[in-house]
């Protein structure tokens, strides 16, 4: 049977209406924009530190040594133990140095003597020679003779006093406050005067240095920066770090710095004054210290996963522009402050920068904005999220795939 004009005319509409329905399904399967959080850049008042390493030195260091020769009679502390100033330590044979003293103290008595006898001479000479009866020579010669018996008297008490301090010397008092060490000798044992081996060591930890290393060139950007006005000068504590990363429960105080640079290193010298009252610290100790360097006003911290570094070694940043779309901005950072780069270049306050979802974007599309993980905004120059699922995309193509069943029934009923 021959196909109706009608018919014919319709097959061609219903095709037409079929693809533009399909066409219109390909629409509504397309992906809305990626969702990514930003930061919104302000500026910002910070205090930069700097993390330096040092080790820890005694405050006060003391090597005990003996001042007279001697054997050593007995040790009178306990090793390793705390000692104070003037505590005897050891103790030596003074039998010879209290013979030498006692003989001093009988010279002094001579002496003394002497100079009884001189003045009473001198004076009856000095009598006699008023009335003549003695010449004027024998006047001066008695006189004489009383001023060399004072003179006698003052070396022998010189003697007995020089006596006394060797009997002193014979008992080692400790020359500061501390905690001593092992002692390199025993009872029994001969020392001398003045020996190269210290009898043992005694050092003071409460408080204790911390001696650190900083970099001259840190120093001189620093000094640039508070010449710019760009950064003020700030004296803060400083936090002590042990080796395992603990905080050390005491915070220090700078005591002050070299005035030289190590050529070899091209870094100088900072020490820090730390309470020490626990003695947790001891002398040798590795430890890193956390040191105010300045404030700087306004400044522009991003999030350090915010920054991204190519193999160059350039950074750079993922910002969301006025426009809603991914944009590349290339930035220089100088150093952490926190979880954060500290901006010196390349942004600016307003600036949104995005710290999560950069594997689902590029350079150049259109993205959904969540600030700081709170509640998503449709990005500039995009649809809202609303309008993507409303009936301009779904309605439409599915009204247009419902026309080709009527259009198709209608002939087959004129048949």
């Amino acid at each position: 049977m021959p196909k109706s004009p009608r018919r014919l005319v319709l097959l061609p509409l219903a095709l037409s209406i079929m693809l533009a329905a399909c066409g219109g399904d390909d629409a509504a399967q397309q992906p809305p924009p990626p969702e990514v959080t930003v930061v919104t850049l302000a500026p910002e008042t910070t205090t930069l530190t700097r993390e330096l390493p040092g080790r820890t030195t005694a405050f006060r260091i003391a090597e005990v040594r003996p001042q007279v020769s001697g054997i050593i009679e007995r040790r009178l502390f306990t090793e390793g133990s705390m000692v104070r100033e003037g505590e005897p330590l050891y103790q030596l044979d003074d039998a010879t140095y209290q013979a030498a003293l006692a003989s001093a103290q009988a010279q002094l008595a001579r002496a003394e003597a002497t100079v009884e006898a001189a003045r009473l001479r001198a004076a009856r000479t000095t009598e006699l020679a008023r009335i003549d009866a003695v010449s004027r020579q024998d006047e001066e010669n008695a006189t004489a003779a009383l001023r060399q018996a004072e003179a006698d008297v003052k070396a022998a008490r010189a003697a007995v006093q020089s006596a006394q301090v060797n009997v002193g010397f014979a008992r080692i008092t400790a020359p500061i406050s501390g905690r001593i060490g092992r002692s390199s000798v025993t009872q029994g044992a001969l020392v001398t005067a003045n020996q190269p081996q210290p009898l043992a060591t005694i050092q003071q930890l409460d408080p204790i240095y911390v001696d650190l290393t900083q970099s001259a060139s840190e120093l001189l950007e620093l000094r640039k920066a508070v010449a710019a006005g760009t950064m003020e000068r700030a004296e803060m504590p400083v936090t002590i770090l042990l080796e395992d990363g603990t905080e050390f429960p005491h915070q220090g105080t700078l005591a002050f710095s070299e005035v030289s640079v190590d050529p070899s290193t091209g870094s100088f010298a900072v020490r820090v004054v730390v309470d020490n009252p626990e003695q947790i610290l001891m002398p040798g100790m590795y430890v890193n210290a956390i040191v105010g360097t300045g404030v700087r006003q306004g400044a522009i911290l991003v999030p350090q996963q915010g920054i991204a570094r190519d193999p160059k070694g350039n950074t750079s940043a993922m910002v969301v522009n006025d426009e809603g779309l991914v944009e590349v901005r290339p930035v220089r950072v100088s150093r952490t402050v926190g979880d954060k780069w500290l901006v010196e270049e390349g942004l600016s306050a307003g600036d949104r920068v995005i710290v999560e979802g950069l594997q689902k974007i590029q350079p150049g599309i259109p993205v959904q904005v969540a600030e700081g993980g709170g509640a998503t905004a449709a990005g500039a120059g995009q649809a809202p999220a609303g309008d993507a699922a409303g009936p301009a995309s779904a309605d439409t193509p599915a009204d247009a795939s419902t026309a080709p069943s009527g259009d198709a029934a209608e002939p087959s009923d004129q048949q």
